[in-house]
């Protein structure tokens, strides 16, 4: 009788292992776009027209001979000086969002546009 308890107790433990969910945590990974956008006068070229909603990187590239910016999303980059580079982490929502460069007169010379988010 002595061996029957821990061979009962054994197999009790098993069936609620079995039985019961894995408490594993699942990693949940959140997908970065990088889109890299080319500045100069007065103008911006974008990698891509339209992003998945989420974590978006733009890659700031000024080819021009003057400072420019980004602002998009509520959220606006350092200025760029020519020949430099530089980044701007948004979180975008889905919809229109419009984009521009700071710069006083910049925007309405044409650096302005607006970027398709799904």
């Amino acid at each position: 009788m002595p061996v029957r308890l821990p061979v009962v107790a054994l197999l009790a433990a098993v069936l609620v292992l079995a039985v019961a969910p894995a408490a594993t945590p699942t990693p949940t990974a959140t997908k970065v776009t990088t889109v890299t956008v080319t500045m100069k006068e007065f103008k911006f070229t974008f990698s891509k027209r339209s992003v998945p909603h989420g974590v978006v990187v733009f890659k700031l590239v000024n080819r021009g001979a003057l400072a420019h910016d980004l602002k998009i999303g509520g959220k606006k980059s350092a200025l760029i000086a020519k020949g430099k580079s530089g980044t701007l982490r948004v979180t975008l929502s889905k919809g229109s969002k419009p984009y521009l460069c700071t710069v006083p007169g910049h925007a309405a010379g044409g650096m302005k546009g607006t970027l398709k988010v799904t």
